[in-house]
């Protein structure tokens, strides 16, 4: 390693120091690159191995990295979603001197895909339609949080599956801006029609290189985005106006916003002068209503869809365990013992690697709704759970980090689309 390095990290990992940093990035060896799909970026990135886990290194300017590291790591106090900033790396020489360009280094997230390996032959209409959004709602979130974003896009973004749809994470944050005051009007919408041309020329780079289903339409799927997002800022900081004598309206109003995903921290209410109309407004909102109660209840971490979906689940369980007068805590906690940990713990350990334990659960109920539907009967969840593992996990590629084939060509199994192929195996 010729030079002195300059590592900017929280928390430096030793392994950084392996690198071949003396190398420019294009000519690091094979033996400590992990051939992950990406996204299109104007800068070179290259996913390495690192101890346990991989990171992305990006080669760019040291004011940039810079900048990009100490964003990332804004937005994470945020709780927005985006990739865990590792370090900035700057002073690099080759063997002669040579200076090489910083690096931004950030962790690869788990589970996690790039649009493009969403697909196997064609990208079909649903899966595109819930890439756009979940893109939308990732955009609303980093808005109510006062970001420009800059370059939105879905080769920008990193999708997890999540109980059916998907959760979207911020990768680039190279371009965008933190502003303590909330963004403008045209702030707002100049994000949203960058978004718009984007998502259509991406889509359209598909259907150029025939991996696009026939009947999407790219323009038309990407100014759906627009309409997702107008919706959803309108129903999360929209002020709505109706009679006193509708007040169960307010209650309402909460309720879809919990639906959506999103906690109020503050909620403004008035009334006229003739006390005859009552003006509410959310003032303050925040997303992962479900996923906090899931974790307050159970411990355990999930994305919000599938929270959801457990905590419907657990909710069952109370219902039909008739103590709707003990504790939901204490339920919460048997439900955790007898139900979710027993099924997780059944998953063959060179199974593991699939799907996270959550979306595991999540296609269970489902796999187990199905058999039911078609055997006209109550399947047990001990058979379903032996017949989804043999019939559908089994033969799922491990989503844990998703590699290339060796063409590097992205040709996944039609497995990896979306949930609803799999119904069809049951």
């Amino acid at each position: 390693m010729a030079g002195s390095l300059n590592i900017t990290s929280a928390t430096v990992d030793p392994g950084l120091l392996d690198l071949p940093w003396n190398l420019p990035l294009e000519l690091w060896p094979d033996e400590v690159i992990a051939a992950l799909p990406k996204g299109i970026s104007r800068h070179l990135v290259r996913f390495v191995h690192l101890g346990g886990y991989v990171v992305a290194i990006k080669e760019t300017t040291q004011e940039l990295a810079a900048r990009e590291y100490d964003m990332l790591r804004t937005l994470q106090r945020l709780d927005i979603p985006c990739v865990d900033p590792v370090a900035v790396i700057t002073n690099r020489t080759d063997d002669e001197g040579t200076p090489l360009d910083p690096v931004l280094v950030t962790r690869h997230l788990k589970f996690s895909l790039p649009y493009r390996a969403l697909y196997s032959q064609t990208l079909r209409p649903e899966t595109a339609t819930r890439l756009v959004d979940a893109l939308a709602l990732l955009l609303v979130r980093l808005h109510i949080a006062g970001f420009f974003w800059g370059d939105v896009s879905l080769s920008n973004t990193l999708f997890r599956r999540d109980a059916g749809a998907f959760a979207a994470y911020l990768v680039d944050a190279e371009t965008g801006q933190l502003y303590d005051g909330g963004l403008s009007n045209g702030q707002r919408e100049n994000d949203l029609e960058i978004a718009r041309v984007n998502i259509a020329g991406e889509l359209l780079d598909l259907e150029a290189g025939n991996r696009l289903d026939e009947a999407l339409d790219p323009v038309e799927v990407s100014s759906r985005i627009v309409a997702q997002y107008r919706m959803l800022w309108r129903e999360l900081t929209g002020a709505e106006k109706f009679d006193q004598s509708e007040r169960w309206r307010i209650a309402q109003r909460v309720e879809r916003l919990n639906d959506l995903g999103f906690d109020i921290e503050e909620l403004a209410i008035r009334t006229d002068d003739a006390g005859t109309t009552v003006h509410i407004q959310p003032k303050v909102v925040d997303a992962g209503h479900h996923s906090r109660r899931l974790l307050r209840l159970t411990g355990l971490d999930a994305g919000e869809n599938q929270a959801r979906r457990l905590l419907n689940d657990l909710d069952s369980y109370r219902a039909s365990s008739r103590r709707k007068d003990v504790d939901e805590e204490v339920i919460a906690h048997e439900w955790l013992a007898r139900v979710f940990e027993p099924i997780t713990r059944a998953i063959p350990r060179d199974l593991t690697r699939k799907l996270e334990p959550a979306e595991v659960f999540h296609q269970l109920l489902d796999h187990r709704w199905y058999m039911s539907q078609n055997e006209g009967r109550d399947v047990p969840l001990s058979e379903a759970l032996t017949s989804y593992i043999d019939t559908v996990l089994r033969h799922r590629r491990d989503e844990v980090t998703v590699i290339d084939p060796p063409t590097g060509a992205i040709t996944l199994p039609t497995d990896i689309v979306d949930e609803d192929d799999w119904r069809a195996k049951v």
